[in-house]
């Protein structure tokens, strides 16, 4: 899942035109985000295709020698954490820093993220871990706010802007697999990361080379917070930060605190999150039975899409080792790293995008959000039967690759029918004023998904993986069948004036 381009209501909207595109309807500055996000997806994707098989792999290798269990709990927290961050990152760019400057911190931070994993140092995997994080939870917001200002106010620019930023992401997550698992699994693992960071400074350099194309777009917050109050906040935010790396993060780098503790709270946290949430912009609005309406639909349907993002984000740690110690990898004679299977998710969007968007027009109104919603669920629990079969057959030596590939096609159907319609529901049932926030639920309970499949896997130390598989897969499959039979009350629940379509 990537939320990387959820376009803000709190996006720059009073530039001036001429500030954001030239004549002829170029737009300054637009390639060059292009190419910034490019290189920010790669090192995204490149770390995310290696980071579970460097936790597992033994100390002999140059790996972390950890229990599958463990290493799967651990990418999940860290895929979750990349979500919420965008929270306070996107709050911190629309109110103090500006866009600019978000990115600018945002992508240092990331390098920097980067260059300690790229160390091989006792401590520095949780250290390096959550500055990557802290710098995603940056930049993503602000780029959606510098891709909104310079796209424009025309008829259908904007979103041609990020339709085209999102066609680049999956070329990112094509190429950064193959690098980086090339350098990890076949030189040294942290030569994996290194070229990660020497991806971000490459996209940081071209950056800010670039910030005079950008005309006034992204130099200052669209709504600051007054000095005083800002820097008063910012003390309050490195106080609690200090605070939590002090009781958690230093003692677990260093095996002073068992980790499933760590996890669990991070866990519950993350569940409980998206709820609360909710909740309190409920409170903080005089909604009317419409909006009240609309909105219960909308977490209704939430909810059930954490349960796809569940089995999605399994890929680059439960299926990453699946491919690693069951998959017959031998290609005319050359053995295939593991990690260059994460490459085939984004290559099956980049050719199934187009058909999906022909299929859309085509079916018109009677495909809407939910409709998408339990497909997406339907082919996300089918995937995990199939891994189920593939794992048993898995019990009597290597399986053939056409397992995982089949999977992999389920779940980029199931991404591009969920996707972008959580985006766009989240866009139009949201009261006025508060479609960022809205956007950053829809993220959250991705991010609930995560979590929350990470921690199951742990059950395999009781069950047989075919098992494991079995048992996620019919959840997910009943969960999808359930919101399939529930669209006519969810289409009354999203009905109105402002309901999807």
């Amino acid at each position: 899942m990537d939320t990387s381009l959820t376009p803000s209501d709190s996006s720059p909207t009073t530039t001036p035109a001429a500030t954001v595109r030239a004549g002829n309807g170029t737009r300054p500055g637009f390639g060059t985000l292009l190419a910034v996000d490019l290189w920010e997806r790669f090192s995204f994707f490149g770390m995310t295709a290696i980071l579970v098989l460097y936790l597992t792999a033994s100390e002999a290798r140059g790996g972390m020698g950890m229990a599958p269990q463990s290493a799967t709990a651990i990418f999940a927290a860290y895929m979750s954490l990349t979500f919420m961050a965008g929270l306070p990152g996107g709050w911190l760019a629309d109110r103090v820093l500006g866009a600019r400057r978000a990115v600018l911190l945002g992508g240092v931070l990331i390098t920097c993220g980067h260059a300690v994993l790229a160390v091989p140092v006792t401590g520095s995997l949780y250290a390096g871990l959550l500055l990557v994080v802290a710098g995603t939870g940056l930049v993503k917001p602000a780029m959606a706010a510098m891709v909104a200002g310079v796209s424009g106010e025309g008829e259908g620019r904007r979103e041609a802007a990020f339709s085209l930023f999102y066609m680049c992401i999956q070329v990112s997550a094509l190429i950064a697999p193959v690098v980086t698992g090339l350098l990890a699994e076949r030189v040294a693992w942290h030569l994996g990361f290194a070229a990660a960071a020497v991806g971000m400074t490459a996209g940081l350099i071209q950056f800010a080379l670039g910030l005079r194309r950008y005309g006034d777009v992204g130099a200052r917050p669209p709504r600051p917070v007054p000095r005083p109050e800002a820097a008063a906040m910012l003390r309050r935010a490195g106080l609690a930060t200090g605070a939590v790396s002090a009781l958690l993060v230093v003692p677990a780098s260093y095996g002073l605190l068992p980790l499933p503790l760590v996890l669990a709270v991070l866990g519950l946290t993350t569940v409980t999150l998206p709820f609360w949430y909710l909740r309190s912009l409920r409170r903080t609005h005089a909604l009317g039975a419409a909006h009240k309406s609309r909105l219960a639909g909308f977490t209704a349907l939430m909810a059930a899409s954490a349960a796809f993002w569940m089995i999605f984000a399994q890929s680059g740690s439960v299926l990453s080792l699946f491919a690693e110690r069951h998959t017959d990898r031998d290609l005319l004679g050359f053995d295939v790293p593991a990690s260059w299977f994460q490459s085939v998710h984004p290559l099956f969007v980049l050719l199934g995008a187009p058909l999906f968007a022909r299929l859309w027009l085509r079916a018109g109104p009677r495909v809407d959000v939910p409709v998408k919603f339990a497909g997406a669920l339907i082919a996300a629990g089918l995937s995990f039967l199939l891994m189920a079969v593939a794992a048993r057959l898995a019990e009597h030596g290597p399986v053939g690759p056409h397992w995982l590939l089949l999977v992999y096609l389920l779940y980029s159907c199931g991404e591009i029918a969920l996707a972008p319609a959580g985006l766009a529901l989240a866009a139009t049932v949201a009261p006025p004023g508060s479609t960022s926030r809205l956007l950053a639920v829809n993220g959250l309970f991705g991010a609930v998904g995560v979590v929350v499949g990470g921690q199951l896997f742990r059950l395999t130390a009781v069950l047989s993986p075919a098992t494991y598989f079995l048992l996620l897969g019919t959840f997910v499959l009943t969960i999808g069948t359930t919101v399939a039979l529930g669209t006519p009350h969810l289409r009354r629940l999203l009905g109105g004036p402002a309901g999807p379509r």
